[in-house]
């Protein structure tokens, strides 16, 4: 799951906490920009001790405060009605919820990276002055050392919220992702073997964006610098476009869910790419925030 608010399927919705997660109450250790749009923001804690992690496209749901709060408010976490009561509580006061990716983990002492999208902050202001930036992104660009958070994570490393499981038979890996799904990119590439073919396509807002993503796979990147003010995204045209390798593909797109779900009926429709070894999340909608996605998740479970 990516940087920028990811909308959460069933293995990762947080009213499913179950052997394979708990939670974890941790703090700011410190922050970087990597560019003028990510910030990575580096997590400790004694409590992460417990967390786990299956790499590749890991994700986690991270609790954060509201701005004067000193952490994030959340009804007791011992019983299964925890979700529900959090809901209940008033929203500009109950803990902002977000997935996101697990960018790194390291034990001795543990730590946990995560890679922020900050849509909405002006780069050259500072560092939480934002017009159209969300709680999420406000709460990156100004996070300091000891600011509190609590995740809900994977306990065991083979647990439902990784994606990225490409069958034994692949013979080559297509990924396409925006800014939101770039942690979660390179979490795969730090992950894959040695020798796998891979062909990648990445938007960004900036060309400052533009990491080095280093891999043991045999990677091809397409970088792609989204203009200021553009109505649609160049990842759906350069995919289409792109003249793909022969054998047999396992793709993996995350993204804004639209362009996602449009690049899967071109692979699947027009590319004949088994629907199967098609792996897609739409990380964010345009024009909605995580809590209407999640409100209408929740809706559509229930109906």
């Amino acid at each position: 799951m990516g940087s920028g608010g990811t909308v959460p399927g069933p293995a990762e919705d947080p009213g499913l906490v179950s052997g394979q997660f708990r939670f974890f109450d941790a703090h700011v250790l410190r922050a970087r920009r990597l560019g003028p749009t990510l910030t990575r923001i580096t997590f400790g804690g004694e409590q992460l001790a417990g967390l786990a992690s299956g790499g590749r496209d890991q994700s986690f749901s991270l609790f954060l405060p509201h701005p004067g709060q000193q952490a994030p408010l959340l009804p007791d976490r011992t019983g299964a009605g925890w979700y529900g009561a959090w809901r209940a509580l008033p929203e500009e006061e109950r803990a902002v919820l977000r997935s996101y990716t697990v960018r790194d983990r390291r034990r001795g002492p543990d730590e946990v990276d995560v890679d922020f999208a900050l849509h909405g902050i002006d780069p050259d202001g500072p560092a939480a002055s934002a017009g159209q930036s969300g709680p999420a992104s406000r709460w990156a660009a100004g996070a300091a050392p000891g600011d509190r958070v609590v995740l809900l994570g994977p306990a065991v490393a083979d647990n439902r919220s990784v994606g990225f499981r490409p069958p034994a038979d692949t013979d080559w890996v297509l990924l396409a992702a925006d800014e939101t799904a770039l942690p979660a990119l390179g979490g795969i590439l730090d992950w894959l073997p040695a020798g796998t073919a891979v062909r990648a396509w990445i938007e960004v807002p900036h060309p400052h964006d533009i990491l080095d993503l280093p891999s043991r796979a045999e990677v091809a990147i397409t970088w792609l610098v989204r203009e200021p003010g553009a109505a649609g995204s160049p990842l759906a045209g350069a995919v289409r476009t792109a003249d793909l390798p022969a054998g047999t593909p396992y793709v993996w797109l995350a993204g804004e869910s639209a362009t996602v779900r449009g690049l899967r009926r071109h692979l699947v429709g027009e590319r004949g790419v088994d629907r199967r070894r098609v792996e897609f999340s739409g990380y964010w909608r345009r024009g909605a925030s995580e809590e209407q996605l999640r409100a209408e998740k929740l809706a559509s479970s229930s109906s």
